[in-house]
């Protein structure tokens, strides 16, 4: 099946609509990182230096500095993994999932094997699906379109000698578990597996898509190949001081407060979407969307935008189809609104 792996959710949102496409937090930015941005406009005069945010985000993790090579958001990484790995041979990506990896490797010359997720299965990863011979592997967790938080230790099982194991957390903050203080499921600790490199990205939680700032860690032997095909001082002041301030223990506790409340807003969205007729939510979601399977939902989702409503479309994701939605996690009132309207939709279908 061929599918748009350009589109994205911000094509779907346009003026008067309320925003449930784009997995964006949309709230003012606190003190501690409005600040720093503010500052940081009276040093553009000078190139950016990269040493200070990368040692943060460094600490943050348990990491060496040279484990972590901060990119012009998480989207860059796909880029450069792409092209620094022209060299492999059996490059596989792990689907339903964010369509940028593939898109890059394409655009960079791979041939891509797709490995689908099944629906029966709640999506969930199984890593026996993925060829033992492939040496570049791309996965999401939590994953995005469908939510579903895999095991660490499934995915570890995809780590070996001799393949690059690439894992997508731009979501990871976003997770919460009960009497786990921090990310459940996380990798971004993990120095001793081999060939892991794990993508953040600071845009979900911060509302910072605008600014462009992400990072990836990994093999220190492995990062200077990825930096070689970044451009020069790719990362801009600004979003430098970002990835300090986001990267500081003030951010981390708030992150995990917003987790928590976020929880909260996503059970009363599943709670209100297992009442609407005909409509399957997919696996166990576990960050700020969900994806569902609703018969018809390539024209449920124009009448919602007649409505008011932008909800992401499915069918460009591989593995769903023209019958899936993605839906952004938002608070109760807004989710009462969108699911009342959703329903009205429904019930006025010939």
């Amino acid at each position: 099946m061929t599918v748009d792996l350009g589109h994205h959710g911000d094509t779907e949102v346009g003026a008067g609509l309320i925003d449930l496409a784009v997995n964006v937090r949309h709230e003012p930015l606190p003190a501690w990182l409005a600040g720093p941005l503010r500052e940081s406009l009276g040093a553009l005069a000078a190139y950016p230096d990269a040493t200070e945010a990368t040692a943060a985000v460094a600490a943050r993790h348990g990491r060496e500095p040279s484990e972590v090579l901060l990119t012009a958001g998480a989207a860059q990484a796909f880029v450069l993994l792409a092209q620094a790995l022209r060299d492999a041979r059996h490059p596989v990506v792990v689907h339903p999932q964010f369509t940028e990896p593939e898109a890059a490797l394409r655009n960079a010359g791979h041939t891509v094997e797709r490995v689908l997720l099944r629906e029966r299965d709640g999506f969930r990863l199984d890593a026996s699906l993925v060829p033992a011979e492939a040496d570049l592997v791309f996965v999401g967790n939590p994953t995005n379109p469908t939510s579903v938080l895999h095991p660490a230790d499934e995915i570890a099982r995809l780590a070996r000698p001799g393949r690059v194991l690439v894992v997508d957390e731009a979501f990871s903050d976003t997770t919460h578990r009960e009497g786990v203080p921090g990310e459940p499921e996380s990798l971004a600790g993990r120095g001793d597996l081999p060939g892991l490199v794990v993508l953040r990205s600071l845009t979900k939680t911060w509302g910072l898509a605008g600014l462009r700032i992400g990072y990836l860690l990994g093999p220190s032997g492995l990062l200077p190949r990825l930096a070689a095909a970044q451009p020069l001082w790719a990362v801009s002041t600004p979003a430098l001081a970002a990835a300090t301030a986001c990267a500081s223990p003030v951010a981390i506790r708030a992150e995990r407060e917003i987790a928590a409340r976020l929880a909260g807003e996503r059970s009363h969205l599943v709670r209100r979407l297992g009442h609407v007729p005909n409509l399957t939510v997919a696996g166990d979601p576990a960050s700020a969307f969900v994806s569902v399977r609703l018969p018809g939902a390539d024209k449920i989702r124009l009448e919602l935008r007649e409505r008011g409503y932008a909800v992401r479309r499915g069918d460009t994701f591989p593995g769903l189809g023209a019958d899936w939605l993605r839906i952004a996690v938002r608070d109760t009132a807004t989710t009462d609104a969108f699911v009342d309207t959703l329903t009205t939709v429904l019930e006025e279908r010939p």
